[in-house]
C-alpha cells in the first residue's frame, strides 16, 4: 500500500516584532484584565507595509523547496490553504486562485493546482487531500502553502473594542505567518503519516465568524470565546479519535506519541485541550509543543511553524512520531499523526 510522507517543511516570519502591551497601549478602551497573562502571548509578527498573503506565502514556497529534494517543476499538485488571500496589497483574491499564481511564480508548469477554504484547519486540510491523492497513486509529490496576512483585523480591533466582552478581543492574539510542506510517497515506517482525519460541526459556525466590520467595514473578527472553549467543545476531538482508535482495536496508549502539536490560541487553551483529552483517553499526554508565546496564532500555519521551530532547535529527535490537533471555527477538528525523520528547519 502506498504510504504518504512530509518530505520537506519550510516557514516564513516577518520580521516585525509587536508585544502585547504595545496593542494594548494603542487601544482607546484599556482592558479590566491581563491579556499576556491569559493567552501566554508575550508578542508576534506583524507584515510590513510591502508584505501581503502572497509574499509571505511565496518567501515560505522558496524555503519549502531549498529544503526539499524535489525542484517546482516536478510537483505534481499544489494547495494553497490560507484563510486571507490578499495579494499586491489590495483586496481579498478569490479568482484566479493563489494556487495559480504561486504555481506560475515558481514555474511548477505541470501542477494541479486549486485552493481550500476551512478556517485554521486550512493547511491540515490541505494535507489530508494530497495524503489521500498520494495514497490513491493519482499523483507521488505536493506542495501544500499558507501565507496568513490576518493582522488587519488586529487594527480594527484595537481602534473598535469598547467593552470588557468585545467579541473582537481574540482578533488581538493573532500573527502573521507562512508555512509551507512538500509530500512525497513514504519510503519506510520511520518517515511517514499514519493516519488523517478532519471533522466539521456546523451548527457551531456562528461562534466565530470573519466579516467587514460593523462598525468601519474594515476586516473583523466576532468570536464568542466563552461558548467556542467550554468543555463539550474541546472534547470534540479526543471522542473522534477515540472512535477511530477503537475500529483498528487500538487505544491511545498503544500509539506511542512523542509529541502533540495543538492549535495555537494560547497556553491556556493547550493546557486544556490535553487535560480534557487524559480524562478521555485514561492515559498521560504527550509533551505539548508550542511556540504561541513568541508568534501568537498565525492561523492556516500554527501547527507547522512550531513543528519549524522546534526541528531548528534541535528539540525532535528523528523518528519521533508527532500529533497534530487542528482546531478551527466552523467549527473544525480531527488529528494528523505521523512519524518524523526526515525534516530539517
Amino acid at each position: 500500500m502506498i504510504q504518504s510522507r512530509f518530505e520537506a517543511l519550510g516557514s516564513y516570519l516577518p520580521e516585525t516584532r509587536v508585544s502585547t502591551q504595545e496593542l494594548i497601549s494603542k487601544m482607546k478602551f484599556t482592558p479590566p484584565f491581563d491579556l499576556e497573562a491569559i493567552t501566554g502571548i508575550r508578542e508576534r509578527r506583524m507584515r510590513s507595509p510591502q508584505e501581503d498573503s502572497f509574499t509571505i506565502a511565496l518567501n515560505a514556497t522558496q524555503d519549502v523547496l531549498k529544503r526539499s529534494r524535489y525542484a517546482a517543476s516536478e510537483l505534481d499538485l499544489i494547495i494553497s490553504c490560507s484563510i486571507c488571500r490578499i495579494k499586491d496589497q489590495t483586496d481579498n483574491y478569490w479568482e484566479p486562485s493563489f494556487a495559480l499564481f504561486l504555481a506560475e511564480k515558481l514555474g511548477a508548469k505541470k501542477a494541479i493546482h486549486f485552493d481550500v477554504s476551512n478556517a485554521c484547519a486550512g493547511m491540515m486540510t490541505g494535507v489530508y487531500i494530497a495524503d489521500r491523492m498520494i495514497r490513491s497513486g493519482l499523483i507521488k509529490t505536493a506542495l501544500v502553502f499558507s501565507g496568513e496576512c490576518i493582522t488587519p483585523i488586529t487594527e480594527t480591533a484595537i481602534q473598535e473594542i469598547d467593552n470588557p466582552l468585545d467579541p473582537q478581543f481574540a482578533s488581538l492574539t493573532v500573527g502573521d505567518a507562512g508555512a509551507a510542506v512538500i509530500l512525497d510517497q513514504a519510503e519506510d515506517d520511520q518517515d511517514r503519516i499514519h493516519a488523517i482525519e478532519i471533522m466539521t460541526c456546523a451548527e457551531y459556525s456562528h461562534l466565530c465568524i470573519g466579516k467587514p466590520s460593523d462598525q468601519s467595514g474594515a476586516p473583523a473578527l466576532y468570536t464568542n470565546n466563552r461558548e467556542m472553549h467550554k468543555e463539550e467543545r474541546i472534547r470534540l476531538w479526543p471522542a473522534l479519535q477515540m472512535d477511530h482508535l477503537k475500529a483498528r482495536g487500538a487505544d491511545f496508549e498503544s500509539e506511542h506519541f512523542d509529541y502533540v502539536i495543538h492549535h495555537q490560541v494560547g497556553t491556556r487553551a493547550i493546557q486544556n485541550f490535553s487535560k480534557y483529552a487524559e480524562s478521555i483517553f485514561g492515559t498521560p499526554m504527550p509533551e505539548a509543543l508550542s511556540c504561541v508565546e513568541n508568534f501568537a496564532n498565525t492561523a492556516t500555519t500554527s501547527h507547522f511553524l512550531v513543528l519549524h521551530e522546534h526541528l531548528k532547535q534541535n528539540k525532535i529527535p528523528k523518528g519521533s512520531k508527532i500529533l497534530f490537533v487542528p482546531a478551527a471555527s466552523g467549527l473544525v477538528t480531527g488529528f494528523v499523526s505521523a512519524t518524523i525523520s526526515n525534516l530539517e528547519a
